[in-house]
Order: structure tokens, then sequence, then C-alpha cells
């Protein structure tokens, strides 16, 4: 099969085009034919090595987490998938070798959820990272409830804009910092903007005197340090990016894949509730430079590859 892989750590030029034996199908393991592939921060972030003390690298290495495709094959304990099925997968597993940059994926079952019919394969592509890290973020560590006030940092970016979205469907308030340029985005998403920087604090104080219900923290840095300093309890400050967050009395998460909540996220999406905002696509033969675009930040919205 036809793939974009690496044979060692470095920048976006190790990755290259590769023909690599089809991936092997456990007992409840499904096949997918991939469609799209979206790319991700941490793509390039394990391409450099940056977790190899983390996760083991089996070279060649096919980089990519997110996944949407048809279903080619099953595993023989595979209960309720057939060939044809339209899904998604977030195919994240305890080694790197056998990634999403390619024709075709193996996936665990506890990987992989429907496709949203009303998505398009490169938006249905984007989905299940960044997706589910908002959704675990908001519903299992901070436990967001209708009513409550919700500040997202970051929230003009990949799970920024889910956030936004879960934390309104979920019934809270949210602000979100970013960029100025972005403000009248975060303000489509259903927030109320802030910009970054010095005053934040102060800013966010005016919304809120009493401070915010949660914090999601999805940039580290200054605004996690800011974060105590307007929220009502630092037990419920999340972060995604910054561990540091472990020293403030808050939570860090590392998104994990989950079957039944992928479903949940293709079923708001058919109904319209959750957007998906694709800002580039490109072929796959065209990984390295997509991975460029992504830690360059060029790109407004997801960045896809197609198969």
């Amino acid at each position: 099969m036809k793939a974009m892989a690496y044979q060692q750590y470095g920048g976006p030029e190790v990755l290259e085009p590769m023909d690599l034996p089809e991936p092997k199908v456990g007992p409840d393991w499904v096949l997918i034919r991939a469609k799209a592939a979206s790319v991700n921060p941490v793509d390039y972030k394990l391409r450099q090595g940056g977790l190899d003390a983390m996760i083991p690298a089996h070279f060649p290495v096919i980089p990519g987490y997110d996944v949407a495709g048809v279903v080619e094959r099953v595993g023989p304990a595979v209960p309720d998938l057939q060939p044809g099925a339209e899904v998604v997968a977030y195919n994240r597993q305890d080694h790197l070798q056998w990634g999403t940059y390619a024709e075709l994926v193996a996936a665990p079952l506890r990987a992989v959820g429907p496709k949203p019919e009303a998505a398009s394969w490169e938006q249905a592509g984007a989905l299940p990272l960044v997706g589910l890290t908002a959704y675990q973020t908001l519903t299992e560590r901070l436990d967001v409830r209708a009513g409550e006030t919700v500040l997202v940092h970051a929230a003009s970016g990949g799970v920024g804009r889910m956030a936004v979205q879960i934390a309104r469907i979920l019934g809270a308030e949210v602000i979100g910092t970013a960029s100025e340029r972005n403000h009248d985005l975060v303000r489509e998403l259903g927030a109320t903007p802030v910009a970054y920087g010095d005053g934040l604090v102060d800013r966010v104080r005016e919304l809120r005197p009493d401070g915010v219900d949660a914090v999601l923290d999805l940039a580290g840095g200054k605004a996690l340090d800011d974060s105590p300093a307007v929220a009502r309890d630092t037990a419920r400050i999340t972060s995604i990016v910054d561990p540091r967050v472990l020293e403030l009395g808050g939570q860090y998460l590392f998104v994990r894949p989950d079957r039944e909540q992928l479903a949940r996220l293709a079923a708001w999406v058919d109904e319209g509730r959750l957007q998906i905002d694709v800002g580039a696509t490109l072929p796959l033969a065209d990984a390295a430079e997509a991975q460029r675009m992504q830690e360059a930040g060029e790109a407004q919205g997801k960045i896809v590859l197609t198969m």
C-alpha cells in the first residue's frame, strides 16, 4: 500500500512516500480504506521525537491518528461492523508504526465510530482527535454543567473550536481567549472573545467578577499561569498542553480513543449542532508540506490529507 512514513526522527523532510505491507487485522480490529486523514500538532511533535520517552517507535513510522474511510475487512471478534460501513477513528496505539497517513489503516474497534452522514470525508477525517479531546476535558475532567461559565484558552484553534461548541451544547456560557483577528470567529462559535496577553485577568474579571467555573487550557505558558486568578476552584482547571497544571492543583489530559463518544460527536454533527472547520486539504503525497503548515500555524481550520 502507499503511505507517507519516516525512517528516523527529524524535520518535515524525513517524511517520504513508501510502499509498505498491508497492516495486519487482529480479532477485534477493522481494516479501513482511508478517504481522509487530518494533521494534528501531535503528529509533528512525534516526528521530532518529542514523546520518545513515552511512546516507543518502530521504524518506518506512518504518522497520524485521525482517519475517515470505508471498512474493508473486520476481525472475527468484531460484532457490529461490516465491510462497506463508513467510519471515523482516533487510531492511537501503544507504539508508533501504523498510523493514518496511508491508503489502508488497521484500527482497534474501541477507536472506531460512525462517520457523520452530514459531513464530507474531509470534515469527518478532521473530527476524532479534536472532538474527543474537547469532549473528554469538558465532561470527564471539568464536569461542565448547564448555566456554568467556562474559559477556553486558544478558543480559535482546532480543539478550541470544538470545545466552545461542545460547552454550548452542554448549556454553558463560554469566554474564549484568542488573538483579535480571530474574535469574530470566536463570536460565531458562541463565545465571548477576550484578547491574550497582559491584562487578561482583568478582562475576564470584567465579564465575570466572581470568576469562572472552569478553565480549559489549550495554550499553556502565561495563559495557564493566569488561570488560577480567574478560576473559582483550581481543581477545575484542565490543560492538554502544559503538565504544570498539576502543580496548580488542576488536571492534565491526554485524550484516549472512545467509540461511544465518537458516535455522540457524529450525532451532534448530523443534528447541525457541531461544525467541523477544514482550513486546507492536500493530497497524501504532500504530507510533509501539511505538517510544515501545521507547525507554522498557516491554516485557519484543520489541515486534511486526502487519499
